[in-house]
């Protein structure tokens, strides 16, 4: 009999795509997920799932819920978590529980009930700042801003000496810089992964996710990925709002994409304990991809409005060296950017509607300092 695959939060936007893909290389699917409103809004993110799928409602949080989850699975996919930078900035108790405490949850119960591998979805948020290099050529990994203060902002971090960095593809060898609780929650659900797997005899991966885009995304949800924030703004006929200058560039990577990489990362031998990045290998501005999503909603009129200012814990740059992930897993991103960013306008204006939350989330982080 096929392996069963337990994802956790499996209903969600890369959970659906990461089931449907395990489905087609023939194994079985369980999907544990507790429908979050902010994610799912009105409608159940298990109304989308493949009729193939055993969904089982319930809580990462919940030891019973979990427990129920893992009988006769094999390998486990960790997805579930709460997402967004910003808004852990101010909610972290419930950031901290369901994804700190959802991660021990679901291990304590793998101790009891011990799998082949786990792969565990993480963030390249954990990097802060990508890399740079020094107009001399010296890597730098611990880039930081100077608060910016006045009119005339200069966003781009600079070296002691005054000088602009460069920046370069992030590897994994560069050192964490956490610098939000959304950060340190990945990091911690990286290293409870590694720690706890490896001590109870299963194999681990972590996979450090870049910036996920494709149709089927939370438009409703202002915390979620960039390009469907932009797409909601679209449809309701507003303007992408951009933080900074619009400069910030960031490695934009397909569901599909991904989901071939969770995959890969189940079956390729030799990787365990290894954490890798899932990108492009490509570097976009996000005043570009705005533009380029506007021209092809058809919203070309509407020019991104950019606000002139920074939240807290936002980087400058930030994308993928993809080198590790080719050579260990064989994971390339086979998307073409231009023809799937066309297939996400052309299914976003297909949505009977997404209500634009982006003010109410730039109001509550201005209200608590934390936009500058």
């Amino acid at each position: 009999m096929a392996e069963l695959i337990l994802i956790t939060g499996g209903a969600g936007f890369i959970g659906r795509n990461v089931g449907e893909e395990l489905l087609r290389r023939g194994y079985r699917v369980r999907v544990l997920d507790a429908l979050l409103d902010q994610v799912h809004g009105e409608t159940s993110g298990a109304d989308a799932l493949d009729s193939g799928i055993d969904f089982q409602q319930g809580d990462v949080r919940d030891a019973g819920a979990v427990k129920a989850a893992l009988r006769d699975v094999g390998a486990v996919v960790h997805l579930a978590a709460e997402v967004g930078v910003g808004q852990s900035m101010y909610e972290v108790v419930r950031y901290c529980d369901t994804n700190d405490l959802g991660t021990a949850t679901l291990f304590e119960q793998l101790i009891e009930t011990p799998v082949r591998r786990v792969v565990t979805a993480s963030s390249m948020s954990i990097y802060g700042e990508g890399l740079y290099r020094t107009v001399d050529g010296e890597p730098v990994e611990t880039a930081v801003r100077e608060p910016q203060r006045g009119e005339v902002r200069d966003w781009n971090p600079r070296d002691h000496e005054g000088r602009p960095l460069l920046p370069v593809a992030t590897p994994e060898w560069k050192r964490p810089a956490l610098q939000s609780v959304y950060a340190l929650n990945k990091y911690a659900q990286e290293r409870l992964t590694h720690i706890l797997a490896q001590s109870y005899g299963m194999e681990s991966v972590c996979l450090r996710l870049f910036n996920v885009f494709g149709p089927g995304q939370a438009l409703s949800n202002p915390y979620t990925g960039v390009l469907a924030i932009f797409a909601a703004r679209l449809l309701n006929g507003q303007p992408p709002m951009i933080f900074e200058d619009g400069e910030q560039r960031r490695d934009f990577v397909h569901v599909r994409d991904v989901a071939r990489a969770f995959a890969d990362a189940l079956e390729r031998p030799g990787v365990s304990g290894e954490t890798l990045n899932i990108g492009s290998g490509q570097d976009r501005s996000v005043r570009e991809i705005a533009q380029q999503l506007a021209h092809a909603m058809g919203r070309g009129d509407l020019a991104p409005e950019i606000t002139g200012k920074a939240r807290i814990g936002d980087i400058r740059h930030c994308f993928a060296d993809t080198r590790a992930a080719k050579d260990m897993l064989g994971f390339e991103a086979r998307e073409d950017f231009a023809a799937r960013l066309t297939e996400l306008a052309q299914w976003v204006e297909a949505q009977q509607r997404a209500e634009d939350r982006v003010e109410h989330a730039r109001g509550e982080l201005e209200r608590r300092g934390l936009v500058a």
